[in-house]
């Protein structure tokens, strides 16, 4: 067998498929070497490529007035007002956490800090959605404990907040969970930084830790089906030192504020290589690097594993010509390893050398312009099936509040202070709303009166019922968050976790989900400025493949002009009118139970059709609330979502320990007025005596509401939530004590 045949032979270890290996000879007009297929096998990954999904992106609006920085570099960056903006990004790490927990969260939180301050901006956030399987699984425990530490572990030792988030219990997360976390930074808009080369001639600079063998594979490894085996591939699960992380982030921002860097960029998946050729490809230049140079920590390291380890707390950073010293110089304080690995040259190759001799020799646009391919997407029919069915049938349970607290401690719904209660979220005292006390984090900007608020959504439920709908959803549910601690909605990042796109149905899921975002940003004027794609999200045992529910994450920001004007979603002492903004959703289609929550916890049944999504009537809701949060109307608002009117009054009586009486003028099943989940619904509390003008405000928006009943003080031990139905004999009456120990318990249980 020639050296030929044997290379394209393992073209698969490598990550290419042998079609891919033909496509590398003919554009470079030669057989590559191994270390040049392991190159152009990491970045045409799907993790550093796309290339399932980048044909997909077009339809994504990415501009606006508020867009800074959008789609291309590290993070996207908008404009909060008064010279600042906030770069925010989402990333996965879901694989590297199935296999190691603690380490692969971990590295999460350290990879998607180094995106935030590699943009010029100081990290003053993270939020972390997670999706784990059975929660009575020793697995699912195993994993959600690990996830929860390795979070808690990098964050708090960095000092940056984990100040949100959400958490989602599915039998489809079963062997792959999500680990998706989300971070935000401030900066000044001079401070900006790109992720590029500058200029021939500039030299290339590796800063931070050393380099490992810790990460080997990764970006290889995220972008395939975990199996059985996946366990050995602990090497290509990172290692993170959070001290290190600090020192490298402190030094990065000073370099960036002191004007001597032409750009910066975090050595993420695919380490050294994908750093240094994204920067030589926005430039449109060319770069020689030795590999002999690259600090190592282990003995023997080869240019393979030079190339592509990807070791944590990284980055390569290109000085201002003329002021090369000035940068070693301010990097040499810090203690970090600061080495010349190269320069920029204009021949538009990728060229590296080691002891001597050129080892690799592609050219920079191939490495960065992977093969798109554009798949063929069919619907599953048994998915077709489950939304079709007819739910007429289901019958209405006779203890409706045992419905209530049953919904209420289902561990995607029940209070997750056990979990964040691990998170330091007020470390830099920036936290104004804490987590667990609204839709959304909100935090403060120093030295002015401003504040920015985010959030992280998505209901895989919707989503795998009907993926359009279910993805627009997710971005309004994720605006209507922002809107109800008084926040402007402004952009999003996504991170999108699909199975495996070859497979006809998955792939429709995408392009479906996909565009479902694209519209609902459009609507809501939120554009997308950057994110991720995490797909092969599927286990395969024993020959049978289980995909987890499509899950395209939204992560948002927003800005709230005027911190001291926001509310949370506790009810305040005294007496308060509540308010439901929106339709009330009682009639929806599949007798208005269908796709929810309710239906799966009480009858074991995911069907129905996810009910349909007015954005306009989104919008309205969203300027409606805002209204009354800055007209001084109303310091209270809580989203309607999973588990319907029912729950979202009884989290709302729980934060603020108070009665809640309330009457429902409808003929419709009562577990649907209940316990529907019906879009564009937000409950607010009205002080008495203002009634006239908050119900003035919204019929000035058009914005349809409905006069629920009262909230009020109650004697201590007596407090209780009572949602009456007249029309049809209805009273659902259970104390706030009971309420609470069915919505406190769960977690703490599963924590152990």
């Amino acid at each position: 067998m020639t050296h030929t045949q044997s290379l394209r032979d393992r073209a698969g270890t490598f990550g290419l498929s042998t079609d891919e290996y033909d496509l590398l000879v003919s554009r470079i007009g030669r057989e590559p070497n191994a270390l040049e297929a392991a190159i152009v096998g990491a970045m045409w990954s799907e993790h550093c490529g796309y290339k399932n999904s980048r044909p997909l992106f077009s339809a994504f609006p990415t501009t606006g007035p508020q867009v800074l920085q959008g789609p291309g570099e590290n993070a996207g960056v908008v404009d909060i007002g008064e010279g600042w903006g906030v770069a925010f990004k989402m990333e996965s790490h879901n694989h590297p956490s199935a296999v190691e927990p603690f380490q692969g969260a971990a590295t999460g939180v350290g990879g998607i800090l180094r995106d935030i301050f590699a943009m010029g901006a100081r990290p003053f956030a993270v939020l972390d959605s997670l999706r784990f399987g059975d929660p009575d699984s020793p697995r699912t425990r195993f994993l959600l404990n690990g996830v929860v530490e390795g979070i808690s572990h990098y964050g708090n030792a960095i000092g940056v907040p984990t100040v949100g988030g959400e958490v989602t219990f599915h039998p489809s997360y079963q062997e792959n969970p999500l680990v998706n976390v989300m971070a935000l930074g401030l900066l000044r808009h001079e401070d900006l930084a790109k992720g590029t080369m500058g200029e021939v001639g500039n030299v290339i600079i590796y800063v931070g830790s050393k380099t490992g063998r810790d990460g080997l594979g990764g970006a290889v490894f995220a972008s395939a089906d975990l199996s059985d085996a996946s366990q050995a591939d602990r090497p290509a699960v990172q290692v993170g030192d959070p001290f290190m992380e600090k020192l490298l982030l402190e030094a990065t921002l000073e370099a960036i504020e002191s004007g001597v860097v032409a750009g910066v960029q975090d050595m993420g998946a695919a380490g050294l290589v994908s750093s240094t050729c994204e920067m030589a490809y926005r430039a449109g230049l060319g770069i020689t690097m030795r590999l002999d140079d690259v600090p190592t920590r282990e003995e023997g390291m080869v240019p393979m594993e030079l190339c592509l380890s990807e070791s944590q707390e990284r980055m390569i950073l290109v000085p201002v010509p003329g002021r090369e010293q000035e940068l070693l110089d301010l990097l040499a304080k810090w203690e970090l390893d600061v080495v010349n690995i190269g320069q920029v040259e204009d021949h538009r190759n990728y060229r590296l050398t080691w002891r001597g001799e050129v080892v690799c020799d592609l050219p920079v646009d191939l490495l960065n312009e992977a093969p798109k391919y554009t798949r063929e997407g069919v619907e599953s029919a048994e998915i077709v099936a489950a939304r079709e069915r007819d739910l007429s049938g289901v019958p209405v349970p006779a203890d409706l509040g045992g419905v209530l607290k049953t919904l209420l401690a289902h561990p995607t719904i029940a209070s997750k202070r056990p979990i964040y209660e691990r998170y330091d979220h007020q470390v830099m005292t920036n936290t104004v709303v804490l987590p667990g006390a609204a839709d959304a984090a909100v935090l403060r900007v120093k030295g002015s009166g401003m504040g920015v608020a985010a959030t992280s959504d998505c209901n895989p439920r919707f989503v795998q019922l009907d993926p359009y709908v279910g993805a627009a959803a997710a971005v309004a549910e994720a605006a209507r968050n922002l809107a109800c601690v008084g926040a402007t909605p402004l952009a999003i990042t996504d991170n999108l976790n699909y199975g495996n796109p070859h497979r006809p149905e998955v792939y429709y899921q995408m392009v479906r989900g996909v565009q479902g975002i694209a519209d609902a940003c459009r609507a809501l004027n939120t554009p997308v400025t950057g994110g991720n794609v995490s797909l092969y999200n599927q286990y395969v045992e024993e020959g049978r493949t289980v995909a987890i529910h499509p899950t395209p994450t939204i992560g948002m920001v927003g800005v709230l002009p005027d911190i001291t004007l926001r509310a949370t979603q506790s009810l305040p002492g005294g007496t308060h009118t509540l308010y439901l903004l929106g339709e009330p959703g009682d009639d929806a289609v599949s007798e208005g139970i269908g796709a929810s929550q309710y239906l799966e916890s009480i009858h074991g049944l995911e069907a129905g059709h996810v009910p349909p999504l007015d954005l306009g009537l989104a919008q309205r809701v969203i300027d409606g609330t805002l209204a009354l949060i800055r007209g001084g109307l109303t310091t209270t608002a809580h989203d309607c979502a999973e588990g319907g009117l029912a729950v979202t009054l009884a989290e709302m009586a729980l934060g603020g320990g108070v009665n809640v009486t309330v009457q429902l003028d409808t003929a419709a099943r009562p577990d649907a007025a209940l316990f529907g989940e019906a879009h564009s619904r937000i409950v607010v509390a009205v002080p008495d005596g203002r009634e006239r003008d908050a119900e003035t405000t919204l019929t000035n928006l058009n914005v349809p509401f409905t006069r629920l009943g009262r909230s009020e003080d109650a004697e201590t031990g007596r407090e209780r939530v009572a949602i009456l139905i007249p029309r049809q004999g209805i009273e659902l009456s259970v104390t706030l004590s009971e309420l609470r120990d069915a919505h406190t318990g769960t977690l703490t249980e599963i924590l152990g």
